[in-house]
């Protein structure tokens, strides 16, 4: 039996309207079906309800929109299907009803009282959340992040339920939002992994994988990585782990907040499963990253999860005022915030002289494709190389951020040597 306040028995009873009636009958549901004895108050939210994924998101929205719903907590948006500021990049003729369909979702969105972000790493704006704030949250990485580096708490909410408790305000207590559920049970040991190794990109997407492929739906905890990590770096672990498993929290410790210690992480109590994370362990993911990759290069995609103001400083340090090669698209996706840091930084111009293209409000392995990706696509997240075969039905080759830049200057794919030698990596690459 799930206990209900005043106010949430004044949302039932049809007080706030229709809409909020409506929320709250699907939040008392949601609440029974995870084994919630009651709801506790959600202090912001970020959902996913505003991408479109077909008519009856459009439909729902309508119907929010019609009765005169509104977000009871701050509540910032995820990325759109389009880029509202540059739309020829997904024209309208790729695919009439669905372009049009989620245009009209960020109408409605930003009429509901969104924060109209559009971005699936909210964590870079200037409001985030603090450690044991209780949260909506949809978008996988962006679960990740606020769960395990911000330490606040949120399960990860499907489409219709996040902008549901967004209007009541209101999660149940389960899961996540629970001490007992945070409790890590799987152990991912770093194991005669070279500091040098773990200097690089790749290593933290790569691992990322590791974890997200053995966690199940356990929540795991890092042990062995360095003693500076940056928040790119959780931002890679935390979006790999979520797309190769169901992966909503991770602990490293003696770096997030509710690891300081093993025996924190755990609670108290000990791993049920112990992995050793290798060097050829580590290799053996990257094979699910890799097609055939041939040498001719089309495109080049950075930014899943949208890219950082480090990561832009990152990348214009290594194209050393290089140009794109012509045959070559290269994508930079990114938040309007973020990109507005760009542009005061001066490296707007810098970037559009280097024909490099930046896509905001969305990510680029979605469909409708954008145009300029086709043939094989170079990129350096591990998100966007193992959705896109799929997606796309494109051939994708991963890679670090510097071969990436180097690939799309020359205009095929290039490998660094020294990166993938087998120093680094062990017996796999011989």
């Amino acid at each position: 039996m799930v206990t209900l306040s005043q106010d949430d028995e004044r949302r039932l009873a049809g007080a706030d309207g229709k809409p909020s009636q409506f929320a709250m009958e699907v939040m008392v549901r949601v609440a029974e079906a995870s084994g919630a004895s009651g709801f506790t108050d959600a202090s912001m939210a970020h959902i996913g309800s505003c991408f479109y994924t077909g008519q009856v998101g459009v439909d729902f929205a309508e119907f929010l929109l019609a009765g005169g719903g509104h977000v009871a907590v701050p509540t910032m948006t995820n990325v759109s299907l389009i880029d509202a500021l540059h739309p020829e990049l997904r024209p309208e003729r790729s695919d009439p009803e669905v372009v049009r369909g989620a245009m009209r979702l960020m109408e409605i969105y930003e009429a509901l009282g969104c924060d109209v972000v559009w971005t699936c790493a909210p964590y870079q704006q200037n409001i985030r959340p603090g450690l044991g704030d209780q949260i909506v949250a949809s978008e996988s990485n962006a679960v990740a992040f606020y769960n395990s580096v911000c330490g606040a708490r949120t399960n990860k909410y499907g489409d219709f339920v996040d902008i549901c408790a967004a209007i009541t305000g209101r999660v149940p207590t389960s899961g996540l939002h629970t001490d007992e559920g945070r409790r890590g049970r799987v152990l991912f040991r770093i194991s005669n992994v070279s500091p040098d190794l773990m200097k690089e990109d790749v290593f933290h997407q790569v691992l990322g994988i590791v974890i997200g492929r053995g966690s199940g739906k356990c929540v795991p905890v890092i042990e062995g990585l360095p003693d500076v990590i940056t928040e790119d770096q959780f931002k890679a672990i935390g979006s790999s782990a979520a797309t190769a498993g169901s992966v909503a929290l991770f602990h490293v410790v003696g770096h997030t907040p509710e690891a300081a210690t093993l025996d924190e992480a755990f609670r108290g109590g000990s791993a049920e499963t112990t992995v050793e994370v290798t060097p050829d362990v580590l290799f053996d993911a990257c094979s699910l990253l890799n097609g055939t990759c041939t040498q001719r290069l089309g495109a080049v995609c950075l930014g899943t999860p949208h890219f950082s103001v480090a990561e832009f400083a990152q990348l214009v340090a290594l194209i050393d005022g290089r140009r794109v090669h012509p045959d070559v698209n290269m994508f930079v996706s990114t938040s309007r915030h973020v990109a507005s840091q760009v542009e005061r930084e001066g490296w707007q111009s810098v970037l559009d002289e280097s024909g490099v293209q930046i896509v905001l409000d969305t990510c680029t392995y979605y469909t409708p494709i954008v145009d300029g990706i086709s043939g094989t696509v170079m990129t350096n997240s591990a998100k966007w190389a193992y959705y896109a075969p799929g997606m796309l039905g494109l051939d994708v080759a991963f890679a670090s951020m510097r071969e990436c830049v180097d690939s799309a200057v020359r205009g095929e794919v290039t490998r660094d040597p020294q990166l993938w030698s087998g120093d680094l990596w062990g017996a796999n690459t011989r």
